[in-house]
Parts: C-alpha cells; structure tokens; sequence
C-alpha cells in the first residue's frame, strides 16, 4: 500500500512551521470491502488533500466521514452530532490541536480520537495520550496503517462502560476511570489506568518496565525512557506508596 509521501515543496503560509506530506498523485488502491455501515467519523484537518484523500478511503471502506477545515469548525461539527471516531490534526490555523483535543473530550468524555498530525517527538504523543487520545499515527502514513487503526478503534469503541476489575483491595471502575482501594474512587489519567490495570492483571507477578513501555504507550521509547517511572510515582501521590512495589532491577508488582 502506497504512502503519503512527503512533498520536496510546499508553499509558505502563516503559521507554525510544518514539515511537507502533501500525497500528490496518490491512488487509494484496493480496500476492504465495506463492513461498517452506520459508522460515522469526524476528520479535522486543514489540508484538503490529505482530509479529501482520507474521507474517500474512509467512505470506500463504509464509514460516512464528515471534515472540518479546523478546530473550532470540528468543535461545533462535534457538539452537535455523535461521531464514533475522530480523526484530528495538530497543526491547524487557530487553536493548537491539544488545545481542541482537550475541549474536545471535555464536551464529549467518551469521544474516542485518533491524531493524526506531522509532529512526531515523544512529548506531543504522550500530551495526546494523557489528554485522552486513543491513537497517535504521524505524517506521512500508510493508508492500510491508518484505516487499520480506525477499523480497531471502532471494534473497541465500546467497552463495557460498568466494567470493572478487581484484584485484591484494588477496584478498577473501566469506564470512569477510576481507582479505589478502600478509600473512596480515584480519578485517573488514561495512561496511569493503563498501568494500573496492567499490573492488575498480572497481579503475584512484576511486570518490567520495557514490557509497560511496549504494551501501553506502543511508542518508540528507549529503555532509558523514564515515562513508567513518572508514571508510578503518580499513582502512588494518588493511591499511596504501597501500592506498587518496585522489583529492584526486575519492573513493578502490584502489591495489594
């Protein structure tokens, strides 16, 4: 499957500097067959070749696609109608795309995004994530890549909002994302839930961290990454320090 390629030229605009992915002469090429009648999805993307080249592949695939040329239009596309998927780009004439991310999940709590954006250094995915992205696919991409990820988020869009997980003392409430272990819920970021529930479920076992870093931030981190370490010193400013044991030179084990 052809990518998006990134163009030698781009002309210049007002604006943060972006890097070039203009997909000039892009073809879609074959695509699933359509199996998601009913789907609807929201692109917020400012270049309309790319939004133009994405809403085609993604109607071929069966969705109905609706775009927005920036964050305040997909705002107002968003507030007034159910998307099951929204795809956003960062950088947009207007508000910074974290900044419609954030207001974005604060109208819709349960609104599931993917970001699609040009910016690829690790402290812009995990704002995203923490924020409450659940993808992060940067620019250029494959379009096999990105209807995939789509195609998986929707096949997961919707967990038992009542779920809830329990080990030991330790409460997991799914949907809300919380935490309690005896004191009340706990509200919790998505990547911190993430690693709770993590250890949750290999509770009597430590877990390492390259093993965290792979299964729940899914990015290019080095082992010398400290995200996991930041990570766990959160939860235990939450839920307190015995909560999380750490397995000297080995990862992290769930306690309780």
């Amino acid at each position: 499957m052809s990518e998006l390629p990134a163009a030698s030229t781009v002309p210049p605009r007002p604006g943060p500097a972006r890097p070039a992915h203009r997909p000039s002469g892009l073809t879609a090429g074959p695509l699933p067959p359509p199996a998601a009648a009913g789907r609807r999805v929201l692109v917020i993307e400012d270049e309309p070749e790319i939004s133009n080249f994405v809403c085609r592949a993604l109607a071929a695939s069966g969705y109905q696609a609706d775009v927005a040329g920036d964050g305040p239009a997909g705002l107002r596309l968003a507030a007034g109608r159910d998307y099951d998927l929204v795809i956003l780009d960062l950088v947009m004439p207007g508000p910074d795309g974290r900044i419609v991310l954030s207001q974005l999940r604060g109208q819709r709590p349960d609104q599931a995004v993917l970001v699609l954006s040009c910016l690829d250094d690790v402290s812009t995915k995990v704002a995203c994530l923490e924020l409450g992205a659940q993808d992060y696919l940067t620019k250029p991409f494959s379009l096999a890549e990105l209807l995939a990820r789509v195609r998986v988020r929707l096949r997961h869009d919707g967990p038992a909002r009542t779920e809830v997980i329990r080990t030991g003392r330790l409460v997991l409430d799914v949907g809300r994302l919380e935490a309690d272990i005896g004191f009340g819920p706990v509200p919790l970021t998505r990547l911190e839930f993430l690693l709770l529930r993590e250890l949750a479920e290999h509770a009597g076992e430590y877990v390492s961290k390259e093993e965290l870093l792979a299964s729940i931030w899914g990015l290019d981190f080095t082992p010398s990454s400290n995200v996991v370490d930041v990570c766990v010193r959160r939860l235990r400013s939450k839920l307190g320090f015995e909560l999380i044991k750490t397995v000297r030179g080995a990862g992290y084990q769930l306690s309780c």
